[in-house]
């Protein structure tokens, strides 16, 4: 599977995988139906992090354009009018245009129809409102806005939780985990929150999280050897942004890490910088401190789509199945990723 890779200069590695993937599938010499590489042994052939390739199947996987089946692996997506996520609605149309002839078939009016589908849907949207989900993670910045967004592209209740409070634990802690119907954490803690709470494994899920894409390009755009300052509240949010900068191919670099709350310290930073990457927390403080010159890049992390998807669809069968009393047999330490 030729796919080239352009380390000085270029877009990130991730991106130059994907397109390159794209390419394959639309010349052909990647076939609708069949396998691709697992992660590692396609970062293996290009000489990249693991990581590297995650983020490019991730992205292709939540375009549509390949499937990742649980224990299968990953294939490229068999149907031929290939689903992005910008034609969903157009797919959305044609379901219900198939349910609506369904529908004409059995005697139904269209008002008999659109009662029934409004119905429903506002059983379902019920049904969200009233799940509980604690969503775990160790960065405070980051915690609020994760539950925001989890919240928002789910329609489900998140209590938001530290992990240090779960580790310290406590009559709050307890009662926060006893009403959840889902326990939801990151990759970068599941196994942790698993240990922790091994009497609720079945009820945990692991989400990936994805920089935002915006952030990444204005980040690949600067010149080789800029000076860039880091700013953030934790160092844990540093370390992630610098670990994602690297798994995206993007080096040379000059970054500086700065956590300090003092303004004049902040501002001194700031001085001689060609840019600043800042944490949703600290925009606002950063863009006010920061000089003309200076470009400010806010850097976000996003639950990803696919992961997203997949949660949707588990708490309406985890509610529907507590509604009839089923239990969810067979679905344990639940994980969104993909099988390498």
């Amino acid at each position: 599977m030729p796919l080239e890779i352009e380390r000085r200069g270029g877009p990130p590695i991730y991106i130059q995988v994907k397109r390159g993937l794209e390419k394959l599938v639309a010349s052909g010499q990647l076939r609708k139906g069949q396998r691709l590489p697992t992660e590692r042994a396609l970062a293996q052939k290009l000489g990249v992090s693991r990581n590297t390739v995650s983020l490019a199947y991730r992205q292709l996987e939540a375009e549509g354009l390949i499937t990742s089946r649980q224990g299968k692996g990953t294939f490229v997506t068999e149907a031929d009018d290939i689903v992005r996520i910008e034609n969903r609605r157009e797919r959305l149309k044609r379901i219900i245009d198939s349910s609506i002839e369904e529908a004409i078939s059995l005697g139904i009016s269209l008002d008999e129809y659109l009662e029934m589908a409004a119905k429903r849907a506002g059983e379902k949207k019920e049904i969200l409102a009233r799940l509980r989900v604690v969503f775990i993670e160790c960065n405070r910045e980051q915690l609020d806005y994760f539950s925001k967004e989890l919240q928002l592209d789910t329609g489900v209740s998140v209590v938001p939780l530290m992990i240090d409070d779960l580790r310290a634990g406590g009559e709050r802690v307890t009662e926060i985990i006893a009403g959840a119907d889902l326990i939801v954490t990151t990759f970068f803690h599941l196994d942790e929150v698993k240990s922790l709470l091994s009497s609720r494994s079945e009820d945990i899920v692991g989400i990936a999280l994805d920089p935002v894409l915006e952030s990444i390009v204005r980040i690949a755009r600067l010149p080789k050897g800029a000076r860039v300052a880091l700013v953030c509240i934790s160092e844990a949010f540093g370390e992630r942004v610098l670990k994602s900068v690297e798994n995206a191919g993007i080096d040379g670099l000059d970054i500086t890490l700065v956590t300090s709350r003092d303004p004049d310290e902040v501002r001194a930073s700031l001085r001689g910088k060609r840019a600043c990457i800042v944490s949703p927390g600290r925009l606002k403080e950063v863009q006010a401190l920061a000089g003309r010159g200076t470009e400010v890049i806010e850097f976000i992390y996003k639950p990803d789509a696919g992961s997203v998807n997949f949660l949707r669809s588990l708490v309406l069968e985890r509610k529907n199945r507590n509604r009839t009393g089923v239990g969810m047999v067979g679905r344990k330490n639940t994980s969104l990723g993909r099988e390498d």
